[in-house]
C-alpha cells in the first residue's frame, strides 16, 4: 500500500515538482518575451541621445503608409576591424527603425541581413547583386546605399555618422514615388542650384534636398511663358535683375489661383520689381541694410547673429529648442506691410528678427559719416518685429491665405509665401553655418506642407585612446598576476576559518 511516507510517493512528489518548476519558468520566461515583443520600453541612456532617431525621422515614420524591408549585406564575422565596426553601427541603426514602426498596421519597416555569396537564391529574387552595401526595397522600387554614404570623413578618416540622413531619404524615395518638384527661377541672374561656386552657388543646398527626397529643377518664366503645373515650390534666389510684369503676373496667379509656395530670398541693394507681389500678400522688404551696434550681436566676420525667433511656429521653434542661431551677412528688413488693406484670410508672421540694438539704414550707399553708419531717427527703421520685445527689425517673414468655406467648419489653405531679407545664408560658403541650413529646410517642407520640422544631424563618432607609460604597464601586470589572485586567497582564507569557528 502506497504511504505518502513510501518511496514510490517520494519520488512521484518529485517528479510533479520538478515538472511544475519547468512550467512554472516555461511560462515566466514566456511571459516576459510577450511583454518584450509587444509592450517595448526603450531608453538611451548616451549623453547626446546617439541611439535615438530624431524628430524629424520619426515623423516621417508615422506618415509612412507602405512597408519597406531594408536589407544589409555586410558579412557578419569579418576579419576586417573597420567593415565590423561600420557593420556595427549601421545594423544598430537600422534596429531602430524596425523598432520605431513595429507598432504600425502598416508601412512597417522590416530587416533582413543577407549573405550575398552564401544565399545566391534569396539574392537574386530580391536583386542584390552587391555585398557591403544596405538596400531599401518597396515593391518595385529599390535605392542602394554604399557604406561611404555612411559617413562624413576628413582625410580619409570617419568623423561623423550621418547613417540616419541616407537611410531616411531612401526610405522616403522608395515609398513615394512622386516627389515633390522645387523650381528654382532663373533668367534674371538668380544663384542656381547647379553652381559650385561658393558665394553665389546653391550646389550643396540642392543635394541636400536631393537628399530629403526633393526634385530640383531651373526655370525660365520668359521661355516657358508659365509656372509649369507639378510645380510645388518656387525658390527666387537673389536675382540680379528686376523681373518684367509679365513674369510677375504669372507668380501671382500661381500663388492665388493654384495656392502656390513661394520662397524668396532678396538681399539688399537689388531691384528685384516684386513689390507688388509682397503687397498682394501683406509684406513689404524694405531697401535698407540692417546695422548693429551689439558685439554679442555680431560676429568676428561681420555677420548678422540672429537669435530671436517666433517660438510657437515650427519653422523656427526646432532653432529655438537647439539654440541654432543663424549667421546672415548683408540683410535688408522684412516685414508685415503697415500700409496693407484688411484681409482676413490673410496671416502675416514675423520668424526671425534682430536685437534691440539694431536698426535699418537707408543711407548704406553713402560714405557721408554723418549718414553711414549712424541711426538717423525718422529715416532709418527701428522697432518693428511683430513679436515681443517689439524693438527688433525683422528679417525673415511669412505670408499664408487661408480661406474658410462657407458652411464648413474648417479653413481651406491657399498660397504661401516666405521672404528671407538675405541671400548669403543659402550659398555653399554660409549654408553650413549654425541654424541656416535648419532654417530653410523648415522653410521648404512647411511650403509644401511637409509635418516634418526637425532636422537629422550627424552623429560625431567619438574615439579614446589609453596610453600608458613603461611603468603603469608594470604596475597593471603585477596587479593582474599577484593583486587580485592574493585578495581573492585573502578572502578564501577568511571564510575558510569563518567555517571553523
Amino acid at each position: 500500500m502506497t504511504t505518502p511516507q513510501s518511496f514510490a510517493f517520494a519520488r512521484w512528489m518529485r517528479t510533479i515538482n520538478l515538472l511544475l518548476q519547468g512550467l512554472l519558468f516555461t511560462t515566466f520566461f514566456g511571459g516576459l518575451n510577450y511583454l518584450a515583443l509587444h509592450h517595448v520600453w526603450r531608453f538611451d541612456l548616451t549623453q547626446h541621445q546617439r541611439h535615438t532617431l530624431s524628430a524629424e525621422t520619426r515623423a516621417y515614420l508615422d506618415a509612412l503608409d507602405q512597408s519597406v524591408e531594408l536589407v544589409i549585406t555586410i558579412e557578419k564575422n569579418s576579419d576586417n576591424p573597420d567593415l565590423a565596426k561600420q557593420r556595427s553601427d549601421i545594423i544598430g541603426l537600422l534596429r531602430e527603425y524596425v523598432a520605431s514602426t513595429a507598432g504600425k498596421e502598416s508601412g512597417r519597416i522590416t530587416l533582413n541581413e543577407l549573405d550575398v555569396y552564401r544565399n545566391l537564391r534569396e539574392a537574386e529574387r530580391l536583386g542584390i547583386n552587391r555585398a557591403n552595401t544596405v538596400i531599401a526595397l518597396c515593391n518595385d522600387r529599390r535605392q542602394i546605399i554604399p557604406l561611404a554614404q555612411f559617413y562624413e570623413t576628413t582625410d580619409r578618416v570617419a568623423t561623423a555618422f550621418v547613417g540616419e540622413q541616407v537611410v531616411t531619404s531612401a526610405v522616403l524615395s522608395v515609398s513615394n514615388p512622386s516627389r515633390p518638384h522645387i523650381y528654382f527661377l532663373a533668367g534674371n541672374g538668380e544663384m542656381q542650384p547647379g553652381d559650385v561656386v561658393a558665394d553665389r552657388g546653391l550646389s550643396f543646398l540642392a543635394d541636400e534636398l536631393r537628399l530629403r527626397n526633393y526634385e530640383i529643377s531651373p526655370i525660365d518664366l520668359m521661355q516657358t511663358r508659365e509656372v509649369p503645373e507639378d510645380a510645388d515650390l518656387i525658390i527666387i534666389a537673389a536675382p540680379e535683375s528686376a523681373y518684367s510684369a509679365f513674369e510677375v503676373e504669372m507668380l501671382r496667379r500661381y500663388l492665388s489661383t493654384r495656392a502656390g509656395r513661394v520662397i524668396l530670398f532678396l538681399p539688399p541693394a537689388i531691384r528685384h520689381g516684386l513689390d507688388d507681389l509682397l503687397y498682394d500678400w501683406g509684406l513689404v522688404a524694405d531697401d535698407v541694410v540692417v546695422l548693429d551696434t551689439d558685439p554679442a550681436s555680431v560676429t568676428e566676420r561681420g555677420e548678422l547673429r540672429i537669435a530671436a525667433f517666433d517660438p510657437d511656429h515650427p519653422m523656427t521653434s526646432s532653432l529655438i529648442n537647439h539654440n541654432l542661431p543663424i549667421l546672415l551677412g548683408a540683410s535688408r528688413v522684412v516685414r508685415p506691410d503697415p500700409g496693407r488693406p484688411l484681409d482676413d484670410s490673410l496671416r502675416t508672421v514675423v520668424l526671425a528678427a534682430t536685437s534691440k540694438t539694431a536698426w535699418g539704414e537707408r543711407h548704406y550707399m553713402t560714405r557721408d559719416p554723418q549718414l553711414y553708419p549712424v541711426y538717423n531717427p525718422g529715416v532709418d527703421l527701428k522697432g518693428l518685429a511683430g513679436f515681443e520685445p517689439r524693438e527688433r527689425l525683422a528679417v525673415v517673414a511669412t505670408s499664408e491665405r487661408v480661406t474658410p468655406p462657407r458652411n464648413i467648419p474648417f479653413s481651406v489653405r491657399g498660397g504661401r509665401i516666405v521672404v528671407f531679407g538675405n541671400a548669403d545664408l543659402i550659398s555653399n560658403r554660409q549654408i553650413t553655418q549654425r541654424g541656416n541650413l535648419p532654417i530653410v529646410l523648415n522653410a521648404v517642407d512647411w511650403s509644401v506642407d511637409r509635418e516634418v520640422r526637425l532636422n537629422t544631424r550627424p552623429r560625431p563618432i567619438e574615439r579614446f585612446q589609453l596610453s600608458l607609460s613603461q611603468t603603469d604597464l608594470l604596475r597593471l601586470r603585477y596587479s593582474l598576476l599577484f593583486i587580485l589572485p592574493g585578495i581573492a586567497a585573502l578572502f578564501g582564507v577568511v571564510v575558510y576559518w569563518t567555517r571553523r569557528s
